[in-house]
């Protein structure tokens, strides 16, 4: 499925889009993908903050958070299950054909922005890294030969929002010119919370770049330096108190209230709230011309220092603080040769090799009255205690607090990861019409991962989150390759249609859990250990990887003499050895379990309705099964939550867009009106009624002047019908009650001002 949304141009037609998600430039309704392409003009008009906002607009892709973690993403249903840093996210994030990375640096802001590419369904063979399930390829703006163009942008609405953006581009030479880019945005918080009497989830945050361009005759060269400083919440959560969950809890607390009401905030967050990064980014591209091929060469190295601070429990009392303290580097440098030669026969093939260090610190902090009470009750028939004196007393001994009556627990991890890639894909026309296309990719991950879990200074020892302590670094190294093929169908009936079949493997490399160790040879866990040490033959958690065989049938086609664009997709996929978080009592392991099965139908239709408005709508739907989850299901029957569905997507999700401009005097009325929506979704894998989200749509209104002399104007209300709801929400149980999290931004208005010049 294809479409592009962007400045209607109002023309007799629908403008062409030309993307480059097959390593070659293509008209999206040639290329035989499930693919999105959304115009920087329409990024930058509908307030698109960071690369996460992109799915609100993209069939199959939802989920979304206020942070700077990408495991609330799913495309199709498949979601990185793990936060963690020895494994890898499912849904890859690339910027100028630059792997973004994991948490903390994968989530950069957009501006300047040429395009964005969205595509779903497994994308290993064309992007590598960690796109089992879908890939996001933003492209910015390079530096153009000969132009001065240049923009400016402010936008101010309530809540002290601000955001100004703008770029120029200086024409050196006739084969050099370079581009200056600059973003800063902020805003006041929105979410109430009762606890401290403040709104949270406020933001303030800022970003360069500078981008070169040297072409010569057969060689073009583009290098690209962007630095940004980010400072936001963390996520906010409320815990959900009603259920089973909710009941245990408050009857071992001795009763907790929440105040305010459902959509606010009542949090303690006394040990601070933060998603802090400062990110780095350099990138060189090489494009040399053969003739026969184009030789391309794509470096990038990527380095970020990110702080990340929440109080995950969600209720006024001091459970759980968690906190990410990480440093990393990322390199990585590929070298593609694509055929440029005519006849039936085409191909790309390539060589790729990455190298990434991570020193991630991970941090649990919870008072010890609190995990007294709760284990208290939990371990002895329902008696209540007052707290840790009281329950050690009744054991016969005494207690002593910590010098701030907290149980902190730390856990560092190291680790050097490094891989490579090779691949080769052949496209052969069999007839003028028809072409079959065959790629094959083999990919080789290695990691070396160590773990430090130092013991706590609290009489409670490593009593909750870990429930071990190690005296030393505990390391392991492993290695996982896999090959995987694409084959692909493509058949023309006319010029404008394009019917397509595919079967695409897709792999993504096992990894190790951050905050637990395997048996050692014995068959004992680490739990209730201390001062462990390499030679007891624990080694960290390790998990295998994830595959997925993923079949499509896909139709493009022009209607109405190129006045609309329709895109149908329909998917099958199964999936195996889901990388999933799982509890052995004490710290979390990453397991492989459970098989998904799920089908699912995309669609979407540009259309020019007249001279004056175009019109977009996107809807998918999916259908998902999970077995074999035996091992996570929290129900008292093991085979409770057999056949589950996918709970965190939707199986109705949709957008639509209805875009005008009408001439006046000196220029043009601008106006637009947003909407996108989602069924309901959440209940977790054991369907719990109280903690679903319920369906809901998302509006916006826009409307403007723009003078033909490039300067424009425009005032703007965001989530037009003030509809609440939450991005996420998670099940858990024992000490940490269920909770949703990520309340909507409330009703926005605002005004936009700005220029642009050639």
């Amino acid at each position: 499925m294809a479409t592009a949304l962007g400045t209607p141009a109002f023309a007799q037609s629908l403008e062409e889009v030309v993307v480059t998600a097959t390593k070659r430039s293509e008209s999206i309704q040639d290329v035989p993908l499930a693919i999105t392409a959304l115009s920087g003009d329409f990024v930058n008009k509908v307030n698109l903050n960071d690369v996460k906002d992109l799915v609100s607009y993209t069939p199959g892709i939802t989920g979304n958070s206020q942070d700077s973690f990408i495991d609330a993403i799913s495309v199709r249903g498949v979601r990185t299950q793990d936060f963690g840093v020895g494994g890898d996210p499912s849904a890859a994030f690339f910027k100028n054909d630059l792997y973004e990375g994991r948490n903390g640096s994968a989530v950069t802001s957009l501006y300047d922005v040429e395009r964005a590419e969205i595509l779903r369904g497994p994308q290993g063979f064309l992007f590598g890294r960690n796109s089992i399930g879908g890939a996001v390829s933003v492209h910015t703006r390079k530096a153009e030969i000969g132009s001065s163009d240049g923009y400016i942008d402010l936008d101010l609405a309530e809540r002290n929002h601000g955001v100004l953006e703008g770029a120029i581009n200086l024409p050196v030479s006739d084969n050099f010119a370079m581009r200056l880019a600059g973003y800063y945005s902020t805003e006041d918080g929105f979410a109430k919370n009762v606890f401290t009497g403040d709104d949270m989830i406020e933001h303030d945050k800022w970003a360069l770049r500078w981008s070169t361009t040297f072409e010569a005759d057969r060689l073009s060269v583009n290098t690209l330096v962007e630095y940004e400083d980010r400072e936001q919440s963390g996520s906010m959560y409320r815990a959900i108190d009603k259920g089973d969950i909710w009941d245990a809890f408050d009857t071992a607390l001795g009763g907790v209230e929440l105040r305010g009401s459902d959509e606010d905030i009542d949090s303690d967050i006394s040990h601070g709230e933060d998603d802090s990064a400062e990110i780095l980014t350099l990138g060189l591209a090489i494009d040399y011309d053969f003739d026969f091929a184009t030789l391309t060469s794509n470096t990038g190295y990527k380095d970020h220092d990110y702080y990340y601070s929440e109080d995950y429990d969600g209720t006024p009392v001091d459970i759980n603080t968690y906190q990410q303290d990480q440093t990393g580097d990322y390199f990585q440098q590929e070298l593609r040769l694509t055929s440029n030669t005519d006849g039936p026969l085409s191909w790309y093939a390539g060589v790729s090799y990455y190298e990434e260090s991570i020193d991630t610190e991970f941090g649990f902090i919870g008072q010890e009255d609190v995990f007294c009470q709760y284990y208290g009750y939990y371990y002895n028939s329902g008696m209540t205690f007052s707290g840790c004196q009281e329950l050690y007393a009744y054991y016969g001994s005494s207690f002593s607090p910590s010098a701030d009556g907290t149980l902190t627990e730390t856990g560092r991890i190291k680790g050097e990861y490094s891989g490579w890639a090779t691949y080769v894909n052949l496209d052969y026309y069999i007839t003028e019409n028809f072409d079959v296309e065959v790629g094959v990719r083999y990919t080789d991950d290695e990691k070396d991962f160590s773990i430090l879990v130092p013991t706590p200074e609290s009489e409670l020892g490593p009593y909750w989150a870990y429930g071990f302590s190690t005296a030393e670094y505990i390391s392991d190294t492993q290695s996982w390759d896999d090959t995987t093929m694409r084959i692909m169908a493509k058949y023309r009936p006319t010029d404008d249609m394009l019917l397509f079949a595919s079967f695409t493997e897709g792999f993504k490399s096992g990894g190790f859990g951050s905050f637990n160790l395997d048996n050692n040879p014995a068959g004992d866990p680490a739990l209730g250990n201390v001062d462990i040490v390499q030679a007891d033959g624990f080694r960290p958690n390790q998990f295998d990887p994830e595959t997925v065989d993923s079949w499509e049938i896909g139709y493009k086609d022009s209607w109405f003499d190129g006045n609309a664009n329709v895109d149908l997709t329909a998917f099958y996929y199964e999936y195996q050895d889901l990388q999933v978080v799982t509890f052995d009592g004490g710290a979390s392991l990453v397991q492989n379990v459970g098989e998904v099965e799920s089908w699912g139908v995309e669609g979407s239709l540009t259309t020019r309705l007249n001279e004056y408005f175009e019109f977009y709508l996107a809807l998918s739907y999916l259908d998902s099964e999970a077995t074999q989850l035996q091992s996570i299901c929290g129900l008292e029957d093991p085979d409770g939550c057999e056949g589950s569905p996918l709970f965190w997507a939707p199986e109705w999700s949709g957008a639509a867009v209805l875009d005008g401009r009408y001439p006046v005097s000196g220029g043009y009325l601008t106006g637009s009106l947003e909407i996108f929506w989602e069924d309901e979704r959440g209940g977790g894998w054991e369907n719990l009624s109280e903690t679903k989200i319920d369906a809901y749509a998302e509006s916006a209104l826009r409307v403007g002047y723009q003078s033909d002399d490039n300067w424009y104007v425009e005032g703007y209300v965001e989530n037009l019908t003030d509809e609440f709801t939450w991005d996420g929400e998670n099940n858990n149980g024992g000490l940490i009650p269920s909770h949703f999290f990520g309340p909507k931004r409330p009703r926005t208005f605002g005004v936009r001002l700005g220029m642009n010049w050639e």
